[in-house]
């Protein structure tokens, strides 16, 4: 297609006889206009310009701007060839509202600007100011809540416990904190793996930087892709005109974390290997690749190497993940932690149901102690909650737990997490000289609780 001819080719009279005319209404319809070269020298100054800034026009023609007004953009304006539209500018005890505009000779080049004050009354101004103003301070709280959303809600001090192997946990926690490699959280439901991966966040060097957590197995596997590396604008039908972001763009430069990793299913395995491998991926419906730096904390309850012998999960996505390994221990492995957990949970109820936090009586303690919890602290949270609501008395005894539902015997603890709990029952044993009551009450549980581990542990009970 052609290009248009300019209106005024064929005309130049025309052209500047319109352009003068242009000029002197718009000069007459705002407060006032000046016109610089492009050493910013004034070489135009309106009477009623003049009057606004306080000078008088014979005084300030031919210097330059900056002599008499020190914040002037001007110079920008010259300098860059771009416009600067509506400012409001302070000159002269009140203030402009201003538009400067470059001016460019035949070749193109800028010659020089000139600004117009289109209002010296703000009054008219005032309502689209103050709207102004709050839809600012509205979106900057926005961004506030939206960055405070993103970043991490627990630190190491959140995982509470003393025990050998709550320290562990921890221990290994701030390790892998201070490197960049994958992370990999393996234990029941429960038992805190979103906590820890806050934590490890927080303690490293990404931590100013977004947490984003995905739960695998919250999202129907038709919508994963899209969650993981977003869209493109009209990439199928009923799709956004506008690109939506996935989780790996919005965690950029910090942690992302995929919970029930076991759940993702194997066609979208081998797309974040890829991501893995070479932080990049395609958003969907698009062909630009994205380039990205995310650190990667998954977490799994799942047994991967099971999976990967029935062939429902990749061995070269486990390897890639299970760099460092944190193994959390289950609740009935630290039982030792019981009261503190049970301490810091029904405060935490107590103040999520406006009503003041409860003790736990030594009776109710001992029940506690000796249930095997497939659910964990989640599980333990529940059933704190359901003892209070039921119950007016301060301290909750042993009859507000009567109704506790049977449960399975708990599974005997394999590997190293039971040697820790074998050396914490030896080490209480022994502070207590043999007296095992008072082994128990150093590990907050009760007599029989104490037996029952022992015996699990292999333990002998000396008379």
């Amino acid at each position: 297609m052609p290009k248009p001819l300019p209106i005024f080719q064929d005309f130049p009279l025309l052209k500047q006889q319109a352009a003068q005319q242009f000029f002197a209404c718009f000069d007459e319809l705002a407060e006032g206009c000046l016109v610089v070269d492009q050493d910013v020298r004034v070489v135009m100054i309106s009477e009623r310009y003049a009057a606004n800034l306080g000078v008088e026009p014979s005084d300030v023609l031919g210097r330059e701007i900056e002599t008499f007004l020190p914040n002037s953009l001007m110079r920008q304006v010259v300098v860059t060839g771009k416009p600067i539209l509506l400012e409001i500018f302070e000159a002269g005890g009140h203030a402009l509202v201003v538009t400067r505009m470059p001016v460019r000779g035949e070749d193109g080049r800028v010659v020089g600007a000139m600004a117009f004050a289109l209002y010296s009354d703000l009054e008219p101004l005032k309502p689209f100011v103050d709207r102004y103003g709050q839809l600012q301070a509205e979106l900057a709280h926005a961004r506030r809540r939206l960055a405070e959303a993103r970043r991490s809600k627990y630190t190491f001090s959140s995982f509470l416990g003393t025990s050998p192997q709550a320290m562990e946990t921890k221990r290994l926690a701030r390790r892998a904190a201070l490197l960049q490699a994958p992370v990999l959280l393996r234990g029941e439901t429960g038992t805190g793996k979103e906590l820890v991966a806050h934590a490890i966040h927080a303690g490293g060097p990404r931590a100013d930087r977004p947490f984003v957590a995905v739960n695998v197995a919250a999202i129907p596997e038709t919508l994963l892709e899209a969650e993981f590396f977003g869209v493109a604008p009209g990439a199928y039908t009923g799709a956004e005109r506008k690109p939506r972001p996935g989780k790996f763009e919005l965690a950029d430069g910090g942690t992302l974390f995929l919970d029930e990793i076991g759940d993702m299913p194997p066609s979208l395995q081998s797309k974040l290997l890829r991501v893995l491998q070479d932080q990049e991926f395609e958003p969907l419906g698009s062909n630009r690749v994205l380039k990205v730096d995310v650190r990667i904390i998954a977490a799994t309850s799942r047994n991967l190497e099971a999976m990967i012998r029935e062939g429902r999960f990749r061995r070269d996505l486990f390897y890639r993940l299970n760099v460092l390994t944190i193994a959390l221990p289950p609740l009935r492995e630290r039982i030792g932690d019981l009261p503190t957990l049970c301490e810091h949970l029904l405060e935490r109820i107590g103040h999520r149901e406006g009503a003041p936090a409860r003790d736990l009586g030594p009776d109710a303690l001992e029940i506690l102690a000796a249930r095997a919890w497939p659910g964990n602290v989640r599980e333990l949270e529940n059933v704190l909650e359901q003892a209070m609501l039921a119950s007016d008395a301060h301290t909750l005894g042993a009859a507000d737990f009567a109704g506790l539902p049977p449960e399975a015997p708990a599974p005997a603890p394999a590997g190293s997490v039971a040697d820790a709990e074998r050396r914490e029952l030896e080490a209480a044993i022994a502070a207590a000289s043999g007296n095992y009551a008072e082994a128990a009450r150093r590990l907050g549980i009760g007599r029989t609780t104490l037996y029952r581990r022992m015996a699990r542990l292999g333990l002998e009970v000396r008379r």
